[in-house]
Parts: C-alpha cells; structure tokens; sequence
C-alpha cells in the first residue's frame, strides 16, 4: 500500500512558528510520541485475541516511547524540560469521529490512527526540511521516516481485518473529514 494522500497539504509556512519557538515544539513533540505509546498499550490492551494487532502494538509502543527518549534527550541538551500535558485540539476533533459499535470502533480508531501518523510524516518532513543541516535535521529526517511506517502499518492492520472495500471507503471519508479539521486550525510550534 501506497503513502496516504492527506487532502490537505500543510504550507511550508506552518515552520514558521515552530522555528519561531523551537523549544515549545520539542515539548508538543514528546508529549505527542508519549501519547503515541499510549494509545499503542491501550490497543494491545483492549484486543488480545487479534495476535497481530498485539505484537504490530507492543512493536509500536516500544519504538514510540523510544522516539520519547530522545526527544526528551534533545530537550535536556537545550536546557528545556517537559511540559505539562496539554489537550490537542486536532486530535480531540478527530477522535469525535470514531464510531460506536466494536467492529466500527477498531475499523476507525485504526484508519484515524493512520491518518494522525501521515499528517505526523507530513510535518516532520516539513520541519526537516527548514532546519539547516546538522543532527537535528539528521533526527527529524528519521522521524519522517518512523512516522511514514507507522501510518502504512495502522492501515495494512484495518485490511487484515476489515473488506478492503470496506476500509478503502471509510479511509475516504475520514480523510475528507481530517482535511477539514487540520485546514481551520492554526499555525502554532506544535505538531497539530
């Protein structure tokens, strides 16, 4: 399966006050690679009889908690600490869109799943590609990456378990659906 095609194109303008505040965006960074990791433990969790979405999971949390670390490494090297958690609005919209019933339950939260990390891999690529050439560049270019696995894998899980008929027609909506959350939110040095 191909990359996902996110309907709407994040400008390269939206660097502009992530590199304005760098700092303030490390700290969304962790916070969202800290989520991720949760929401990983929280889908093994709550499927134990589907052993591929168990091992494709812990797999997940794993490599996200370890994105944590360095994140937070790169924060302690610039003198900045966690900050506290706050409520993504981006996300918070888009988890509005799950539906009820368990089948459409896993259906969704694995295609929103998807499309969070697609909109990450955009993103990250787009913060690379304005740092100037160093480690950090170095670093975001991996998490691009990371980032581009993730959401192929959210979706090569929804065809294992749904018609691919099925998941390609909910992909399509919810797709619609995100560009039209991600379009009105504004620019800010985080990564929603």
């Amino acid at each position: 399966m191909t990359l996902l095609k996110l309907r709407f194109q994040t400008p390269d303008t939206w660097t502009t006050p992530v590199l304005a505040d760098f700092n303030h965006f490390l700290q969304d960074h962790a916070a969202a690679e800290k989520k991720a990791s949760g929401m990983a433990v929280s889908m093994f969790s709550h499927y134990p009889d589907k052993p591929q979405l168990v091992e494709a999971m812990i797999n997940l949390a794993l490599e996200e908690m370890n994105h944590f670390r360095q994140v937070i490494k790169l924060m302690h090297e610039r003198g900045v600490f966690q900050a506290a958690d706050k409520k993504d609005p981006y996300i918070n919209q888009l988890r509005q869109l799950i539906r009820r019933g368990s089948d459409l339950y896993l259906l969704d939260r694995l295609l929103i799943a998807g499309i969070i990390e697609a909109r990450g891999c955009e993103r990250f690529g787009l913060v690379a590609k304005a740092l100037p050439e160093g480690p950090l560049q170095t670093f975001y270019k991996l998490i691009t990456e990371s980032e581009a696995r993730h959401h192929l894998l959210f979706t090569e899980l929804a065809l294992k378990y749904f018609p691919e008929k099925t998941v390609h027609a909910r992909l399509d909506q919810l797709l619609d659906q995100e560009a039209k959350i991600v379009e009105i939110l504004p620019f800010r040095a985080a990564l929603h």
